[in-house]
């Protein structure tokens, strides 16, 4: 059953809802739809509070490392991490009370070529149990390739059922951001979203232009309820005006009680 998962962005170590494609390592700063004047933490205790489990802690760029720090300690054990997570300093995430790490780019060499090596010394250092794969993605003719370094450098990986199975015994969960209609809220992929509902191999969350309640319903309804969602910017505590937070808290208390299917 599809539910809602949370999401603390941070970037400059403030908490915000910017759009995905205009992240850059030089030149203009991203575009932002909202800064959040609250601290992580505060976000962080409201999820504890409501038991929204399996949110993610995500550090955009550099400047967040001790902002992340905060939302962890805010609920040890509730939510993952990921930004710059690499091989070096994985557990260091896990014991500040991540209850798993979220990855991408470093396991791709020089941002582009995916590594088996890199990721089975990572499964050997935190199990894969602990660990998220981040597989954000672009379109493309073909379908979707993933990208690495802020969503700005295509890699030789393509996104489709195959690339699942071949990492699904690596990690606990993924994690796809659409970047092409992140922060948008312009509605999800329908197609992309369709495409992970038809993989059944393990945890899927989708990330990318939910804007109503009517495309939180949607990715259940093309998933079969098979693709958890997540919510950003469309969020009224994030500035929208798209989407309330109780709506979504109740969406998933629904979609636990027996016999729900969302």
């Amino acid at each position: 059953m599809t539910r809602f998962r949370p999401c603390i962005d941070l970037h400059a170590g403030k908490v915000k809802q910017i759009v995905g494609g205009t992240l850059r390592d030089e030149g203009a700063g991203p575009i932002e739809n909202f800064v959040s004047e609250q601290s992580p933490a505060s976000f962080a205790r409201r999820f504890r509070s409501d038991d929204l489990r399996g949110g993610h802690v995500i550090k955009l760029g550099p400047g967040n490392h001790d902002a992340a720090r905060e939302a962890l300690a805010a609920w040890p054990g509730g939510l993952q991490l990921g930004g710059g997570v690499t091989e070096a300093n994985a557990s260091e995430w896990l014991d500040a009370g991540a209850s798993h790490v979220i990855v991408t780019s470093w396991l791709f060499e020089d941002g582009e070529r995916f590594s088996d090596e890199r990721l089975a010394r990572l499964v050997e250092k935190v199990g894969a149990e602990k660990l998220v794969i981040d597989l954000s993605c672009r379109r493309v003719a073909d379908g979707w390739r993933v990208a690495t370094n802020r969503w700005q450098t295509l890699t030789d990986m393509k996104l489709d059922p195959p690339s699942l199975d071949r990492l699904a015994g690596s990690c606990d969960e993924f994690l796809i951001h659409a970047a092409d209609v992140e922060g948008l809220c312009g509605g999800i992929d329908e197609e992309l979203v369709g495409m992970l509902g038809q993989w059944r191999g393990g945890v899927v969350t989708y990330a990318g232009g939910a804007a109503s309640m009517a495309d939180v319903e949607r990715v259940g309804e093309l998933s079969g309820g098979h693709v958890d969602v997540t919510v950003g910017s469309a969020l009224d505590i994030f500035g929208g005006q798209g989407v309330t937070y109780r709506e979504l808290v109740d969406w998933n208390r629904r979609s636990s009680e027996p016999g729900k299917a969302c």
